[in-house]
């Protein structure tokens, strides 16, 4: 098989991309692409930009966003291949459109002006380089940020030849479709090595008398977040705050909103190692998760309930099948998917004595501990493989390298 190469580079003025090969051009983004600000189609589909997915339709998205009712005519045309500039743009890069419809008046909407490979510049919009330069061209200060398109269109972007960008476009489809595959290949074990994991907690107290079944509330204290001020919330300095998006099998605290350290916060919102923490609502309803490796203060946020002091065994039972299943049931029975405080409260669990409940978890940890070491590996070859792909495309959209069809030629 060809191997990648090296180019010949040349030095360039743009801040983001210090150099490109010999024979590609440099251009400004006001000389590729134009913006368009078409409106008066209410009658299109309303469209969506997603980082992961692009720019589609509702329907198609899945997820709930909030959908304009009226003012319909206000919302701008999106031809399908037009690039989509959105509030989150400086985080992820700019989306293609997959279909036609109408978006967000508040975004920027790209179309070509000269004969360009659209695939090419779909992953050069995606590139961590690219995205770094989206960042230096934001104004205001909120959440989602606007990209000053007047400063964006002045940028460079690299413009190969045209065979060129179809060659690495071709390249790329390629490569992402065998890693892609090679995902999905690994994300399917890890179900079923977790699902192995969950009829191996059902096995260890499925059979345990009804007797010794007691509700949470009089086993443990019980308390919920706070309602805190998510305008406050940022991505840097500061103490985490753990929302119901955060509860997974694992607590990540690197990944919090971060809460400013001079604003004062009751303490019955901290929570300590040990602590065991419960969902109660949203996508990840009744998930739970237990806190370790706090080495500073933590908060607790609305909607997320905790145990203080959870010892192993109940970490255990709650993330059993048998009792996910009590969660998933209570919550299908609200309008809303969410439990409540008191639905948790009376969450009924077997809690055997101390002496059973420490063989259980000694049990589970000697036959789980092999599982959790095959799903730990996998998660790092997917996070690997995401790696090798985001250096591969930014070595080829920039430039750095080129593809074998090229060098064969």
């Amino acid at each position: 098989m060809a191997k990648l190469t090296f180019n010949k580079l040349k030095t360039t003025e743009a801040i983001w991309l210090p150099q490109v090969p010999e024979h590609w051009e440099l251009l400004k983004v006001r000389h590729l692409f134009k913006e368009s600000t078409k409106k008066g189609f209410p009658n299109e589909t309303l469209l969506v930009a997603s980082q992961q997915h692009g720019v589609v339709s509702k329907d198609a998205y899945g997820k709930r966003t909030v959908e304009a009712t009226k003012d319909l005519h206000n919302l701008k045309l999106v031809e399908k291949g037009d690039f989509v500039i959105s509030l989150r743009s400086f985080q992820g890069g700019i989306e293609v459109a997959h279909e036609r419809g109408i978006i967000s008046p508040a975004y920027t909407v790209m179309k070509e002006t000269r004969q360009i490979e659209k695939r090419y510049f779909k992953n050069l919009f995606k590139s961590p380089p690219f995205i770094s330069l989206m960042t230096l061209c934001v104004k205001g200060i909120r959440e989602g940020q606007n990209i000053d398109y007047p400063t964006f269109k002045n940028e460079y972007l690299p413009f190969p030849p045209l065979e060129e960008q179809q060659a690495i476009a071709t390249y790329l489809d390629k490569k992402n479709s065998e890693i892609d595959k090679f995902i999905r290949n690994k994300e399917r074990l890890i179900e079923l090595l977790e699902e192995e994991s969950g009829s191996l907690r059902d096995s260890l107290i499925k059979d345990l008398p009804i007797e010794i079944w007691k509700k949470l509330k009089y086993i443990r204290r019980f308390r919920n977040g706070y309602a805190f001020k998510s305008d406050l919330f940022t991505a840097g300095e500061g103490y985490p705050v753990i929302r119901i998006g955060d509860i997974a099998n694992e607590l990540d605290l690197n990944t919090c909103a971060k809460y400013p350290v001079n604003q004062k916060v009751d303490k019955r919102y901290e929570v300590k190692n040990g602590d065991i923490l419960i969902a109660l609502s949203g996508a990840t309803t009744g998930k739970v998760a237990q806190v370790d490796k706090l080495t500073d203060k933590a908060y607790l946020n609305q909607r997320v309930a905790k145990l203080d002091n959870g010892e192993p065994y109940l970490l255990l039972c709650l993330s059993s099948l048998i009792i996910q299943k009590q969660i998933i049931l209570i919550a299908d029975g609200s309008a809303q998917e969410n439990i409540s405080n008191k639905d948790i409260e009376n969450l009924e669990i077997p809690f055997p004595k101390k002496e059973t409940r420490d063989k259980i978890v000694t049990e589970f940890f000697q036959r789980n501990n092999p599982l959790k070491l095959a799903i730990e590996k996998a998660k790092k070859e997917i996070s690997s493989i995401k790696e090798y792909r985001e250096a591969l495309i930014t070595d080829l959209v920039t430039g750095k390298r080129s593809v074998p069809q090229l060098q064969m030629s």
